[in-house]
């Protein structure tokens, strides 16, 4: 096959030379620099169509022996690093240009220009510099790391075993797991759910840089669920419900959780970061669906019991009945929910498309 040499067009700046080779669909590229010489080979489609294309190039002053390239469909892009910063007045040794070597007005400079170039990009570096010199390094910062890292592990795990042994029971006792879920599972559950307290505080003091008000709806919400309707009455804690209540809770804890986690040490994993962003969409309403069963069924044993009744003057009636507190929170239940999801969604939405601006 017939070696032919292609064109190749040429800038400049104070440290680094730009080569532009005009070869399309380029593959055995060999590319090095030796004794102030580059040496091109590559096989493509040139001005000849497709054929073997070498060229040679004499440099004019020395350059660095490292060669950085890159090819796409349409032509090769050659970078070399001078070994002085400074301005060539030719590229080559020879005085007399090669016939295949032309100007790439496309990034072409002249000397001054590139000064000014040189000049600005100096000025950003000092200016970047002088800004982060002026932003105050938090000295706490390893400690609040430290700590935010141990309290999603301490959750994690604490979730993780609500999840698994709920996992076994099921597989093993199958429906009969459901009706004493409460009494084997309900001391973890009382554990994490006080400990998540700490997520309505933490970014209170500044901890964390998330919404208060959502974290409130969720741990409020949660709360009032364990200790007021399966906590405080007996009838309800034999009930399928609370299963449904601790799984659902559980499965989205353990994907929550470990994201936190790892995001203390910025770490990202991409499986996990789709689903901490993702799985919530079918859960979290069917948590609140199930939440809502619990507190409809749990309607008729507060009435019955008179438990948290207000008594009342004789004028007034006999008591105010726990029951209409309940029906009230229901209401505001399904109006947390909106305000969560949409929450939630939008968080989605950022964080998916901070994902596709890296990924381009």
């Amino acid at each position: 096959m017939q070696t032919l040499t292609p064109h190749v067009y040429w800038a400049q700046r104070h440290a680094d030379i730009y080569l532009r080779v005009e070869l399309s669909d380029a593959k055995d590229l060999e590319i090095c620099v030796q004794n102030n010489t580059l040496q091109f080979k590559a096989q493509g489609h040139g001005a000849k169509g497709d054929h073997d294309y070498e060229f040679s190039l004499d440099f004019l002053e020395p350059v660095k022996p490292e060669v950085s390239h890159r090819s796409t469909q349409r032509l090769v892009n050659v970078t070399v690093r001078k070994q002085e910063q400074r301005w060539w007045d030719r590229l080559t040794l020879q005085e007399r240009k090669p016939l295949f070597l032309a100007p790439d007005f496309d990034r072409w400079l002249d000397e001054s220009d590139a000064e000014m170039e040189l000049q600005a990009k100096e000025e950003e570096k000092i200016n970047k510099v002088s800004i982060e010199s002026r932003i105050r390094k938090d000295p706490y910062l390893g400690l609040k790391k430290g700590y935010l890292f141990m309290y999603n592990l301490v959750q994690f795990l604490g979730f993780s075993w609500i999840f698994v042994n709920m996992t076994v029971r099921l597989f093993i006792l199958g429906q009969d797991s459901f009706y004493d879920t409460f009494h084997t599972i309900a001391d973890m559950m009382y554990f994490c759910q006080m400990m998540a307290v700490a997520e309505v505080m933490n970014p209170l003091v500044g901890l964390v840089k998330t919404g208060v008000f959502p974290a409130m709806i969720q741990v409020v919400g949660r709360n009032v669920i364990l200790f007021v309707i399966f906590g405080s009455l007996e009838e309800m804690q034999n009930k399928a419900v609370v299963f449904f209540v601790f799984y659902l809770w559980s499965t989205i804890e353990i994907f929550r959780y470990p994201f936190y986690m790892l995001a203390c040490i910025d770490t990202d994993w991409k499986l996990l970061t789709w689903l901490r962003y993702s799985i919530w969409m079918p859960l979290y309403p069917l948590g609140v669906l199930a939440e809502a069963i619990a507190v409809i069924q749990s309607l008729p044993i507060f009435d019955e019991t008179r438990l948290y009744s207000i008594p009342l003057p004789t004028v007034l009636g006999s008591s105010f009945s726990f029951s209409f507190t309940l029906k009230i929170y229901l209401a505001l239940m399904f109006l947390g929910l909106f305000i969560n999801f949409r929450h939630l969604f939008r968080q989605r939405r950022r964080r998916m498309r901070s994902r596709k601006r890296k990924n381009n």
